[in-house]
């Protein structure tokens, strides 16, 4: 039996042995083959990028640079600023700056999607640059698939340049890129702004494309941006030339090869779209709005007020900037310590133990502390949902006020149809807060590890009650029929409540609208220890 038992243990060990020796050499393998494919598709030798020296503009020289001098001369070391809270209008701030530069139109995006408002905006762009405008175009390599051609069009234009920011070398199959280099194109340029003249700026959340816009398709975002005008814009310009220059940055010419006949792909594809129903709509509101009606007419009621620009430096991709100079740092610096309110909005929230902690000391001390998120629900990438789960119990626990949006999808979401990266009617993609109902921050800065610590960020700070109002009122008004509040039972086990359309108060005992595999699944994912890639 003894000889049996020894013979067992000895075939079970070198069993053990042949499957590590196996293992072994599929690592080997697996590493060969990225080794491979990193050598086969290479960084390319960046050409120097030429910077044109630019004398002082001249303020009198453009009827934007004029209007703003006269409202600069007013309001002396004051920005002009005013919210875009509506997807159209945001649009439409845009168009209209695009159309009425003279001199320079700078556009750094994190996103800029292949659709309507996407080819409609470059289509602006264009025809700016074919006037003889200036234009500068950054776009992050990860959200301009399917947009090659027409990128490589604008670049060919002599008054325009296009820049890619941390490209993919895999250019048809970009994902494959991250197998083989995955912690350098794991972080990224989240910001987002569009200056002309060097004197209005359009500052926040929105990328470009439908989705941020409010048309086309089932998912619409609920975003914020600001539309500045007078030396903060200014300071968004410097700060896009401080981009534009970095090592992280490729001329989008060594990249991508303009195919013959692609010339003119984007205005056919744009004069497409444009007439179709959807296009024909959108162009229709958009110029008939009251608000572009005062853009037109530069009647904007903009506040005239004290305003920051907070971001983070460009060799953050790098894994170059010191965490003193970590955007989030130096944001928290500036504001201090909130002494009555602090209303926090963020599409991704995943606290981390250190602002939980802090966030609980501010309720302790009195302040009132509200975040609003994404439900389960709503949400268009759940894994992060299952991280932020994590912290609701001691957020609540501490006196913090928790809101979840809710979705005005009618259907129940399911681990079949999200796939992990689910798309509702309705999503929560803005990003910001007001302290005291005084100074408010709106930019791209979500409130997770991602933004803190991977991606660059930017955003403004706005001394101002009227604008803190916009933010704070506007959940004083909604949040009860909008979202869901998120407490504890007398058992300490999350309920939410909310009210119904007709006005009568509904309550779930689990996330609602949700099915029991998503949330077994969701559970699970919040156990990983990937928050930091979140």
């Amino acid at each position: 039996m003894r000889k049996k038992t020894k013979s067992a243990a000895k075939r079970a060990k070198a069993a053990l042995k042949k499957t590590a020796q196996g293992l072994g050499v599929l690592a080997g393998g697996v590493s060969v083959f990225l080794l491979a494919m990193r050598m086969s598709f290479p960084l390319p030798q960046r050409t120097a990028l030429v910077e044109e020296l630019r004398p002082a503009p001249d303020i009198s020289a453009t009827g934007l640079r004029e209007m703003v001098a006269a409202q600069s001369a007013l309001h002396p070391g004051l920005s002009g600023v005013v919210t875009l809270q509506n997807g159209a209008d945001a649009f439409a701030a845009r168009i209209h700056l695009a159309r009425t530069a003279t001199v320079s139109i700078d556009a750094q995006y994190y996103i800029w999607k292949d659709d309507l408002t996407g080819l409609r905006l470059l289509s602006e762009l264009q025809d700016a640059a074919k006037r003889g405008v200036k234009v500068r175009l950054l776009v992050d390599d990860n959200g301009t698939e399917g947009l090659d051609q027409e990128l490589a069009a604008l670049d060919a234009l002599p008054s325009a340049e296009v820049r890619i920011f941390n490209p993919f070398t895999l250019r048809k199959y970009r994902r494959l890129n991250y197998a083989f280099d995955f912690f350098r194109l794991n972080r990224r340029m989240h910001n987002k702004s569009f200056t002309v003249d060097g004197v209005i700026t359009v500052v926040g959340g929105r990328n470009i494309g439908d989705i941020y816009f409010e048309t086309g398709g089932a998912l619409n975002y609920i975003d914020l941006d600001v539309f500045a005008a007078g030396p903060v814009a200014t300071d968004v310009s410097a700060d896009f030339s401080r981009y534009w220059a970095s090592p992280a940055v490729y001329p989008a010419g060594q990249l991508i090869t303009l195919l013959p006949g692609s010339e003119t792909q984007l205005e056919q594809r744009d004069a497409a779209l444009r007439n179709t129903v959807e296009g024909r709509r959108y162009a229709e509101y958009v110029h008939s709005s009251a608000f572009s009606d005062a853009l037109m007419a530069m009647t904007l009621p903009m506040e005239w007020v004290p305003a920051l620009l907070v971001s983070d430096t460009p060799d953050k991709v790098l894994g170059l900037e010191a965490d003193s100079d970590l955007m989030i740092r130096r944001l928290f610096a500036e504001i201090g310590t909130p002494q009555t309110s602090l209303d926090l909005i963020s599409a991704y929230l995943i606290p981390g133990t250190t602002a939980t902690a802090q966030l609980n000391d501010f309720a302790k001390q009195g302040v009132r502390v509200r975040t609003l998120t994404n439900a389960l629900e709503s949400t268009d990438v759940a894994i992060v949902h299952g991280a932020y789960a994590s912290y609701r119990k001691t957020l609540l626990a501490g006196g913090v006020e928790v809101y979840e949006l809710k979705s005005d999808a009618g259907p129940r979401q399911s681990v079949r149809e999200i796939e992990l990266f689910a798309l509702s009617k309705a999503a929560l993609h803005a990003k910001g807060f007001t302290i005291d109902r005084r100074r408010t921050f709106i930019g791209s800065l979500n409130f997770d590890p991602r933004s803190r610590r991977l991606n660059t960020e930017m955003g403004l700070l706005i001394d101002s009650t009227a604008i803190a109002g916009v933010v704070s009122d506007w959940l004083d008004e909604n949040l009860a029929t909008i979202a869901y509040r998120v407490s504890l039972d007398a058992q300490q086990d999350l309920v939410w409540t909310a009210q119904d359309r007709d006005g009568t108060e509904v309550r779930f005992d689990v996330e609602p609208n949700t099915t029991l595999p998503l949330r077994i699944l969701i559970k699970a994912l919040g156990l990983l220890p990937i928050q930091w890639l979140l």
